[in-house]
Protein backbone atom coordinates (compact mmCIF):
# COMPACT_ATOMS: atom_id res chain seq x y z
CA UNK A 1 0.00 0.00 0.00
CA UNK A 2 2.61 2.47 0.73
CA UNK A 3 4.53 1.78 -2.08
CA UNK A 4 0.90 2.37 -4.18
CA UNK A 5 0.26 5.48 -2.84
CA UNK A 6 3.29 7.02 -0.75
CA UNK A 7 5.55 6.64 -3.72
CA UNK A 8 3.44 7.98 -6.52
CA UNK A 9 2.77 11.07 -3.99
CA UNK A 10 6.07 11.85 -3.08
CA UNK A 11 7.18 11.29 -6.58
CA UNK A 12 5.19 13.90 -8.07
CA UNK A 13 6.66 16.21 -5.54
CA UNK A 14 10.15 15.80 -6.20
CA UNK A 15 10.04 15.97 -10.04
CA UNK A 16 10.95 19.55 -9.98
CA UNK A 17 13.92 18.49 -7.77
CA UNK A 18 15.10 15.65 -9.76
CA UNK A 19 14.57 18.03 -13.06
CA UNK A 20 16.73 21.06 -10.98
CA UNK A 21 19.14 18.40 -10.60
CA UNK A 22 19.34 17.38 -14.14
CA UNK A 23 20.16 20.67 -15.13
CA UNK A 24 22.80 21.17 -13.02
CA UNK A 25 24.60 17.94 -14.63
CA UNK A 26 23.72 15.42 -11.47
CA UNK A 27 23.29 11.70 -12.54
CA UNK A 28 21.39 9.29 -11.52
CA UNK A 29 24.03 7.33 -10.20
CA UNK A 30 25.68 10.50 -8.11
CA UNK A 31 22.08 10.58 -6.66
CA UNK A 32 22.17 6.84 -5.79
CA UNK A 33 25.55 6.76 -4.30
CA UNK A 34 24.74 10.41 -1.98
CA UNK A 35 22.10 8.64 -0.99
CA UNK A 36 23.30 5.84 0.38
CA UNK A 37 26.01 7.51 2.07
CA UNK A 38 23.58 9.84 3.67
CA UNK A 39 22.12 7.36 5.27
CA UNK A 40 24.85 4.88 6.10
CA UNK A 41 26.20 8.41 7.72
CA UNK A 42 22.86 8.78 9.82
CA UNK A 43 22.41 5.43 10.75
CA UNK A 44 26.15 4.70 11.82
CA UNK A 45 27.07 8.13 13.21
CA UNK A 46 23.84 8.90 15.22
CA UNK A 47 22.03 5.60 16.28
CA UNK A 48 25.44 3.70 18.15
CA UNK A 49 24.81 6.77 20.17
CA UNK A 50 20.99 6.84 21.00
CA UNK A 51 20.46 9.94 19.28
CA UNK A 52 17.63 8.91 17.35
CA UNK A 53 15.97 11.76 16.65
CA UNK A 54 18.79 13.52 14.53
CA UNK A 55 19.83 10.06 12.94
CA UNK A 56 16.27 10.12 11.38
CA UNK A 57 16.14 13.03 10.00
CA UNK A 58 19.57 13.11 8.60
CA UNK A 59 17.75 9.80 7.29
CA UNK A 60 14.66 10.96 6.10
CA UNK A 61 16.15 13.87 4.06
CA UNK A 62 18.75 11.49 1.94
CA UNK A 63 16.29 7.80 1.90
CA UNK A 64 14.46 10.03 -0.43
CA UNK A 65 17.11 9.64 -3.34
CA UNK A 66 15.67 6.30 -3.98
CA UNK A 67 12.78 8.38 -5.34
CA UNK A 68 14.57 11.06 -7.20
CA UNK A 69 17.06 9.06 -9.14
CA UNK A 70 14.33 7.12 -10.73
CA UNK A 71 12.62 10.53 -11.15
CA UNK A 72 15.80 11.39 -12.86
CA UNK A 73 16.55 8.40 -15.12
CA UNK A 74 12.93 8.34 -16.50
CA UNK A 75 13.18 12.27 -17.20
CA UNK A 76 16.25 11.78 -19.14
CA UNK A 77 15.03 8.67 -20.66
CA UNK A 78 17.75 6.50 -19.22
CA UNK A 79 16.67 3.38 -17.16
CA UNK A 80 18.91 0.68 -17.30
CA UNK A 81 19.65 -2.82 -16.01
CA UNK A 82 22.45 -0.99 -14.35
CA UNK A 83 20.71 1.70 -12.70
CA UNK A 84 17.93 -0.39 -11.36
CA UNK A 85 20.47 -2.94 -10.39
CA UNK A 86 22.93 -0.29 -8.77
CA UNK A 87 19.38 0.89 -6.75
CA UNK A 88 18.44 -2.17 -5.21
CA UNK A 89 21.76 -3.23 -4.31
CA UNK A 90 22.60 0.23 -2.51
CA UNK A 91 19.00 -0.16 -0.74
CA UNK A 92 20.17 -3.45 0.68
CA UNK A 93 23.31 -1.84 2.37
CA UNK A 94 21.30 1.51 3.51
CA UNK A 95 18.83 -1.18 5.52
CA UNK A 96 21.42 -2.90 6.92
CA UNK A 97 23.21 0.31 7.86
CA UNK A 98 19.43 1.54 9.89
CA UNK A 99 19.51 -2.01 11.77
CA UNK A 100 22.90 -2.32 12.40
CA UNK A 101 22.58 0.88 13.87
CA UNK A 102 19.78 -0.48 16.47
CA UNK A 103 21.77 -3.25 17.03
CA UNK A 104 25.29 -1.25 18.00
CA UNK A 105 22.73 0.74 20.41
CA UNK A 106 21.49 -2.06 22.22
CA UNK A 107 24.82 -3.93 22.40
CA UNK A 108 26.24 -0.76 23.60
CA UNK A 109 24.15 2.30 25.50
CA UNK A 110 21.32 0.63 25.57
CA UNK A 111 22.12 -2.50 27.04
CA UNK A 112 19.75 -4.61 25.92
CA UNK A 113 20.52 -8.14 23.92
CA UNK A 114 17.01 -9.00 23.07
CA UNK A 115 16.56 -5.89 21.43
CA UNK A 116 20.25 -6.23 19.82
CA UNK A 117 19.03 -9.69 19.09
CA UNK A 118 15.55 -8.81 17.48
CA UNK A 119 17.50 -5.71 15.58
CA UNK A 120 19.67 -8.20 13.55
CA UNK A 121 16.95 -10.38 13.05
CA UNK A 122 15.28 -7.46 11.17
CA UNK A 123 18.04 -7.15 9.47
CA UNK A 124 18.70 -10.61 8.30
CA UNK A 125 15.00 -11.24 7.38
CA UNK A 126 14.67 -8.03 5.37
CA UNK A 127 17.77 -9.13 3.17
CA UNK A 128 16.59 -12.46 2.93
CA UNK A 129 12.65 -11.05 1.97
CA UNK A 130 14.18 -9.98 -1.11
CA UNK A 131 16.43 -12.27 -2.13
CA UNK A 132 13.46 -14.65 -1.82
CA UNK A 133 11.66 -12.57 -4.69
CA UNK A 134 14.56 -12.07 -6.65
CA UNK A 135 15.50 -15.58 -6.58
CA UNK A 136 12.33 -16.67 -7.28
CA UNK A 137 11.77 -14.22 -10.10
CA UNK A 138 15.23 -15.80 -11.87
CA UNK A 139 14.36 -18.90 -12.41
CA UNK A 140 10.78 -17.56 -14.20
CA UNK A 141 8.31 -17.22 -11.31
CA UNK A 142 6.24 -14.48 -11.14
CA UNK A 143 5.86 -14.20 -7.45
CA UNK A 144 2.67 -12.77 -7.36
CA UNK A 145 2.63 -11.93 -3.46
CA UNK A 146 3.67 -8.58 -1.79
CA UNK A 147 3.74 -9.78 1.59
CA UNK A 148 2.84 -7.85 5.00
CA UNK A 149 5.80 -6.36 5.34
CA UNK A 150 7.95 -5.13 2.69
CA UNK A 151 10.82 -2.51 2.28
CA UNK A 152 8.82 0.79 2.45
CA UNK A 153 7.12 -0.41 5.53
CA UNK A 154 10.03 -1.39 7.23
CA UNK A 155 11.73 1.63 6.83
CA UNK A 156 8.27 3.51 7.97
CA UNK A 157 7.62 1.73 11.21
CA UNK A 158 10.72 1.75 12.41
CA UNK A 159 12.24 5.53 11.63
CA UNK A 160 9.14 7.02 12.56
CA UNK A 161 9.73 5.13 16.25
CA UNK A 162 13.11 5.73 16.20
CA UNK A 163 11.91 9.25 15.33
CA UNK A 164 9.46 9.84 18.19
CA UNK A 165 11.85 7.97 20.57
CA UNK A 166 14.57 10.09 19.97
CA UNK A 167 12.27 13.02 21.93
CA UNK A 168 12.73 11.13 24.86
CA UNK A 169 16.31 13.24 24.57
CA UNK A 170 14.00 16.26 24.86
CA UNK A 171 11.76 15.20 27.95
CA UNK A 172 9.07 13.44 26.43
CA UNK A 173 8.89 11.11 28.93
CA UNK A 174 7.49 7.25 28.32
CA UNK A 175 8.31 7.92 24.32
CA UNK A 176 11.53 5.96 23.95
CA UNK A 177 9.54 2.54 24.13
CA UNK A 178 7.89 3.23 20.64
CA UNK A 179 11.25 2.01 18.97
CA UNK A 180 11.35 -1.74 20.87
CA UNK A 181 7.52 -2.13 20.16
CA UNK A 182 8.23 -1.23 16.31
CA UNK A 183 11.15 -3.53 16.19
CA UNK A 184 9.10 -6.74 17.23
CA UNK A 185 6.33 -5.44 14.68
CA UNK A 186 9.16 -5.65 11.79
CA UNK A 187 10.70 -8.65 13.33
CA UNK A 188 7.47 -10.52 13.27
CA UNK A 189 5.77 -8.86 9.90
CA UNK A 190 9.02 -9.55 8.00
CA UNK A 191 9.25 -13.51 9.23
CA UNK A 192 5.33 -13.43 8.13
CA UNK A 193 6.29 -11.98 4.63
CA UNK A 194 8.85 -13.90 4.15
CA UNK A 195 6.65 -17.50 4.69
CA UNK A 196 4.58 -15.95 2.12
CA UNK A 197 6.69 -15.54 -0.14
CA UNK A 198 8.45 -19.09 0.41
CA UNK A 199 5.16 -20.43 0.30
CA UNK A 200 4.19 -18.73 -2.86
CA UNK A 201 7.60 -19.93 -4.52
CA UNK A 202 6.37 -23.49 -3.65
CA UNK A 203 3.18 -23.13 -5.33
CA UNK A 204 4.10 -21.26 -8.74
CA UNK A 205 7.22 -23.83 -8.71
CA UNK A 206 4.70 -27.01 -8.44
CA UNK A 207 2.31 -25.12 -10.87
CA UNK A 208 4.72 -24.61 -13.32
CA UNK A 209 6.49 -27.81 -13.38
CA UNK A 210 2.86 -29.70 -13.64
CA UNK A 211 2.10 -27.37 -16.50
CA UNK A 212 5.72 -28.50 -18.41
CA UNK A 213 4.46 -31.84 -17.83
CA UNK A 214 1.12 -31.59 -19.27
CA UNK A 215 1.80 -31.45 -22.93
CA UNK A 216 4.46 -34.40 -22.66
CA UNK A 217 1.63 -36.78 -20.70
CA UNK A 218 -0.92 -35.66 -23.52
CA UNK A 219 1.61 -36.65 -25.98
CA UNK A 220 2.18 -39.88 -24.26
CA UNK A 221 -1.31 -40.48 -24.04
CA UNK A 222 -1.83 -39.96 -27.46
CA UNK A 223 0.65 -42.23 -28.59
CA UNK A 224 -0.41 -45.20 -26.28
CA UNK A 225 -3.62 -44.90 -28.06
CA UNK A 226 -2.47 -45.45 -31.77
Amino acid sequence: MLNKYARAFFTRVLTPFAAFLIRRGVSPDTVTLLGTAGVIAGALVFYPRGEFFWGTVVITLFVFSDLVDGNMARQLGRTSRWGAFLDSTLDRVADGAIFGGFALWYAGGGNDNVLCAVSIFCLASGQVVSYTKARGESIGLPVAVNGLVERAERLVISLVAAGFAGLHKFGVPGIQYLLPVALWIVAVGSLVTLIQRVVTVRRESAEAEAAAGAPENASQGSEAAK
